[in-house]
């Protein structure tokens, strides 16, 4: 006999989490009457510098300070809203859509001062103005995408003699407009965004270029690629469009890993993606930026964000034209088109904390028969976070708050679990479930819920029909569901098909979060657990605790609060002089703080604890 659970849910797809998250904002520069367009940076001399394609042309702002950032010099250009910018050696190459524009080449040797020599070529090759660019550092080639030759194709120039004076070597005669493109070691992966499609393409051969393969890309606009490894990365410029992560190592079978939206069903529309130790650093216009851990890229996770456009949302091209991540110090630099209603365009210098998702995988299948289950839902309850399993059952699923969470896994036909959860940052946690088909069970478990009477935990509970059934286990966890005691046994109230409701209460539950889960029990002695409720009960007064204590290398420091609070936590040595071991923790309402003794000698000391209202003292022996 099993418990048959029967429970309705409607999951909603939500915004991973609120705006501005693990990104911290140093300063915003204004440009008044210029919009800006992508940006790239650039550090020599123990400077960094910002890069930014202007309306006039290209300006260049020292970062070196964040909290202060200086503009040095704007190199005037032909005026145009596009301007790209990518460095080589000690020099910037700037492409503009402004007709004579041609190929801009600045050399940035004479920084921090402001008289640098800049001026523009074709290389030999007619061209006038190009859209994008990139450089293939390891082979030195400057590759020019949408310009005036040949329908946009791809425009390659050699930079190995003279990078001052690029020289014009061919150009893809077989491949229509490229929007965008990344090129690394003789390898280009173009961006075709009129068909949907990347091409990958072998340029060892500049002049006689071969195709190696295509794909189409979610939203058949592709507009950028970027490269990790065996992974690339494309964003699609459409509303409600994607980042999107696919396998290329097998070019005769480039399988799509995982696509992600950052404000899922508000129309935002993807820009630039750059990848920087597997972490995706992306523009999206009114969305201001994301930072998405790739680390595992067939489970991708929003892990930072900041809207540099608080103002608007949703559809349209306003906001983050371009973010760049590779300055030394870490510092990101952004570009904002222009300010909201305004015609000024914004830089955005930030400092980012990179955070790794918390990644939960697994498989779904059919209990009975040991089949895939295809379109199950999991859920992690409280959080946004939900996937569904594909044709082998499997999921993926990540998000960014570590801690302990119910997951629900359920599929129309199927009796729904529960499951709790530890999650961690950085770390992979499986879960596989096997999901029984509802009326395959005799026992149908249609409530369980838990609640606080007065400092009473009160369990009820209601089944639909039961039959061979031994009775319930009342069991209990205050560790998260990493371990379970009994607290009870409840025995049936009799077989048949007539609803049966249950009552069982546990006086003065003890403060802090406590877990109650049922174990029913067939005559077989076969069993299962419903699912996990839990109850939350504030202590009275503050209070704390020590473990071990005497201790060595470290001990364990428990405190409970009567209400949500910030408490102050500090050792003091037996002169009553502080010995450095400060620190505020939140508890609510309880929580367990490490204490780390390795560097304090042999001897008794105080541990202060206290918030607001009061205070507790506990002597700690260090042996």
């Amino acid at each position: 006999m099993r418990i048959a659970l029967t429970v309705l849910f409607f999951a909603v797809l939500t915004a991973c989490f609120a705006q501005n998250v693990n990104v911290t904002h140093n300063a915003t520069l204004t440009f008044p009457g210029q919009n800006l367009a992508n940006i790239w940076g650039y550090a020599a001399g123990g400077n960094e510098y910002a890069l930014v394609g202007a309306r006039n042309g290209l300006i260049i702002v020292n970062v070196t300070d964040p909290n202060n950032p200086q503009q040095i010099v704007q190199i005037p250009g032909v005026a145009n809203d596009w301007r790209e910018i990518k460095t080589y050696s000690h020099y910037a190459y700037v492409v503009s859509e402004g007709w004579g524009s041609k190929i801009q080449v600045v050399d940035l040797n004479g920084l921090p001062g402001s008289n640098l020599t800049y001026h523009t070529v074709d290389g030999g090759s007619g061209i006038q103005r190009g859209h994008a660019l990139h450089i293939d550092e390891v082979k030195g080639y400057l590759y020019v995408y949408g310009s005036n030759l040949n329908n946009g194709r791809p425009q390659v120039y050699n930079l190995n003699s003279d990078p001052y004076n690029p020289s014009y070597v061919g150009f893809v005669n077989f491949i229509g407009y490229v929007h965008d493109g990344y090129v690394n070691n003789d390898r280009l992966y173009s961006a075709h965004i009129y068909t949907g499609q990347v091409a990958v393409i072998n340029m060892t051969n500049k002049t006689n270029p071969t195709l190696l393969a295509t794909f189409n890309t979610p939203g058949n606009f592709t507009h950028n690629t970027w490269l990790s490894g065996n992974t690339l990365f494309t964003t699609d410029e459409v509303s409600n469009s994607y980042l999107a992560a696919y396998d290329i190592s097998n070019l005769g079978n480039i399988t799509e890993l995982d696509k992600i939206q950052i404000t899922p069903g508000s129309g935002s529309i993807v820009h630039n993606t750059h990848i920087h130790n597997d972490y995706a650093v992306t523009s999206w216009y009114k969305d201001g930026f994301a930072i998405i851990d790739v680390a595992r890229p067939a489970n991708m996770v929003v892990v930072g964000r900041y809207d540099t456009y608080p103002g608007g949302s949703g559809d349209g091209f306003d906001g983050c034209w371009g973010v760049y991540p590779y300055l030394p110090s870490g510092t990101i630099v952004a570009s904002n088109i222009e300010a909201q209603n305004t015609n000024n365009g914004e830089l955005w210098v930030l400092t980012p904390n990179y955070v790794r998702g918390c990644y939960l995988e697994g498989a779904v299948t059919d209990a009975v028969t040991g089949f895939p289950l295809n379109a199950a839902d999991v859920e992690v309850l409280s959080m946004p976070t939900f996937a569904r399993t594909n044709a082998l059952g499997l999921y993926k699923v990540g998000q960014l708050q570590n801690g302990s969470f119910t997951v629900r896994i359920g599929k129309t036909g199927y009796i729904t679990q529960e499951h709790v959860v530890s999650l961690d940052n950085g770390v992979l946690t499986l879960l596989d479930v096997a999901l029984w088909p509802q009326g395959s069970l005799p026992v149908e478990l249609t409530r369980f819920e838990a609640r606080l009477e007065g400092n009473d935990a009160l369990l009820t509970w209601e089944t639909a029909s039961e039959t061979d059934n031994t009775g319930f286990e009342i069991q209990q966890s205050s560790n998260s569901g990493k371990d379970w005691q009994l607290r009870g046994f409840v025995l049936p109230q009799g077989d048949g098909t007539a609803p049966a409701f249950y009552t069982y209460r546990i006086p003065e539950m003890e403060p802090g979060t406590q877990f109650f889960r049922l174990r029913q029990i067939d005559r077989d002695g076969k069993s299962n657990f419903s699912p996990i409720r839990s109850l939350t009960r504030y202590s009275e007064r503050l209070q704390a605790a020590l473990w071990p204590n005497p201790a060595a290398g470290s001990s364990t420091l428990r405190i409970q609060a009567g209400k949500p609070a910030r408490v102050r936590v500090e050792v003091w040595n037996a002169n009553q002089q502080p010995t450095g071991i400060s620190l505020a923790v939140d508890v609510d309402p309880d929580a367990q703080v490490p204490l780390d003794l390795s560097a304090l000698p042999t001897g008794v000391y105080t541990v202060r604890v206290w918030d607001a209202g009061e205070q507790v003292q506990l002597l700690l022996v260090k042996k």
